[in-house]
């Protein structure tokens, strides 16, 4: 049997399996990691000034919803429940499930702010990404309260600025404790966007080692399941901030020899700096926006932050996440090839670059693809992904935007919800991972599309693009628009008809492209 033959025998079973979303849970140990990534773009290297976080929720247990939960006060000693996530098998689809290991106690007033599976921006234009590097195991610690879903909650709900979310995560992580694996928390406000990177005090402790970079104004970052903050200067507060354990942890524990310079990363996260499904993605986040750099795609190590070559705009990280190699040495799809009708060789149409890992395995892409530990940009089991806009020179109300896409960037669109809405339409609210099919969930909308698409990738690639690449544009050109009127409104003092404005175009859109989704579906079938 040739590849080929090899390939079509492969999409029949993924058609019968991934189509209807039920994947083996067995099958996902020891894998490549699931992982996320996130891009994060300083102020003076966006095209606009915004300044930027991002990230794409690469997992097959997070929920699909996505709830606005509105500002509130609190009683005096009230408390606030803290989970550890588990494994959650008896509903239609595998998830995550929460289960109360304690609580903290609770501030008077929290800010409103958007519930994605990994809470994303407040009111006050506070936003975060998120990417998991995992870390040393020995430091993880089953005795802390809070973990990385429940901070980034804590953060949205107790904080204004990135540097104070910082300052916060610290103390409280002093005091409860860290109970999750390595984490890097791409956080950003109306100035500044910093890398907070959080490590466990070990096990049976409480606390936390963690370090902050803040990325340069005129610069691009970049998180994809590896550490990568390397030297720090804990003096320089402008840049870095850190637990005042992170040198004598490290020490005490042979990890950093004090003859040396110290390296964050390599102190407390060395298996990540080896990991290809990382670095490649660091390598081609930072080719992408800065070609002229001609970085090694090789490379063990990138610089933390890197200038782009032109100012980054929203549709140049659409780009960016939509990516999975093409035209590169790395592209999974290249080898995958027939002969056309002038007998001249080119990739088969049913080349598909987001193959789950045992179709890789069988093709033997690359030499082993899937064996190797590389990962795209772009993930087939992507739940959602999001752009964040925070913006000085706009009210909390209008300046606040988050571009969210479901399911794999690659065939799906970026719609804008604002800080400051306060509902969403019903099918972004169901959970489809709860319900299993259901045509009243946003998400499977787009994994069905997605699904589809990746039966045929050649050619219904330029069907899914067709659909969305001119409308993903218009919703990026009349942005300005629609801010000025929202802003003309608020500026008469008409605060609640801009922020009504604004949730009526965020509610509009999500139920266009949504329908639009199950429409295009349904003539790829039929195509």
């Amino acid at each position: 049997m040739n590849k080929l033959q090899k390939y079509v025998t492969a999409i029949a079973l993924f058609t019968s399996i991934a189509a209807i979303g039920q994947v083996d849970r067995s099958d996902w140990e020891d894998r490549i990691p699931d992982g996320c990534t996130s891009i994060t773009v300083g102020r003076k290297a966006s095209i606009d000034g915004s300044v930027i976080t991002s990230h794409t929720d690469d997992s097959h247990r997070t929920r699909s919803d996505v709830q606005i939960v509105p500002a509130s006060t609190h009683k005096t000693n009230e408390t606030v429940n803290m989970y550890r996530r588990v494994a959650f098998d008896t509903i239609p689809m595998p998830q995550y499930k929460d289960v109360k290991i304690g609580s903290i106690p609770q501030v008077a007033y929290t800010h409103g702010y958007i519930n994605s599976a990994y809470a994303c921006l407040n009111d006050h234009q506070l936003g975060i990404g998120e990417s998991t590097f995992g870390g040393r195991e020995e430091l993880i610690s089953e005795i802390g309260l809070i973990d990385c879903q429940r901070l980034c909650i804590l953060i949205l709900e107790r904080c204004t600025t990135a540097r104070d979310a910082i300052r916060m995560s610290g103390d409280l992580l002093e005091k409860y404790g860290w109970n999750d694996a390595g984490e890097c928390l791409t956080i950003a406000d109306k100035k500044e966007v910093w890398h907070l990177e959080i490590v466990g005090p070990g096990k049976g402790k409480v606390g936390a080692i963690w370090v902050a970079q803040r990325v340069p104004d005129d610069h691009v970052g970049v998180n994809a399941n590896a550490s990568t903050i390397k030297e720090i200067n804990t003096s320089d507060t402008l840049y870095f901030y850190a637990s005042s354990n992170v040198f004598e942890v490290a020490k005490n524990n042979g990890w950093w020899d004090p003859k040396k310079e110290f390296s964050w990363c390599y102190a407390y996260a060395p298996e990540s700096r080896a990991s290809l499904a990382s670095r490649r993605r660091e390598w081609r986040v930072f080719d992408l926006l800065a070609p002229s750099l001609k970085l090694d795609p090789n490379s063990e190590n990138y610089p933390f932050s890197i200038k782009p070559d032109k100012n980054v705009s929203l549709s140049d990280l659409k780009r960016v996440f939509s990516d999975y190699y093409e035209g590169t040495p790395f592209d999974m799809t290249k080898d995958l090839t027939v002969t056309d009708d002038k007998g001249q060789s080119k990739i088969s149409p049913l080349a598909n670059p987001h193959m789950p890992y045992d179709m890789n395995k069988m093709l033997r892409i690359n030499g082993g693809w899937g064996w190797r530990g590389e990962r795209t940009i772009a993930r087939w089991y992507t739940m959602y992904a999001t752009l964040i806009q925070c913006r000085d020179w706009l009210p909390d109300e209008i300046g606040g935007v988050v571009w969210f896409a479901l399911d794999n960037v690659a065939t799906s669109i970026y719609v804008p919800l604002y800080g400051s809405i306060s509902d969403l339409p019903l099918t972004y609210k169901t959970d489809g991972r709860k319900t299993g099919f259901s045509k009243q969930s946003a998400w499977w909308a787009f994994n069905r599309l997605s699904t589809l698409t990746a039966q045929r990738w050649g050619d219904m690639r330029k069907d899914v693009d067709s659909v969305w690449k001119p409308m993903q544009e218009e919703l990026f050109s009349i942005q300005p628009e629609l801010e000025k009127k929202a802003l003309v409104l608020f500026r008469s003092g008409q605060v609640n008809k801009a922020k009504k404005l604004l949730e009526e175009h965020s509610i509009f859109w999500s139920n266009k492209v949504v329908d639009e989704a199950w429409l295009l579906g349904d003539r790829l079938w039929t195509k």
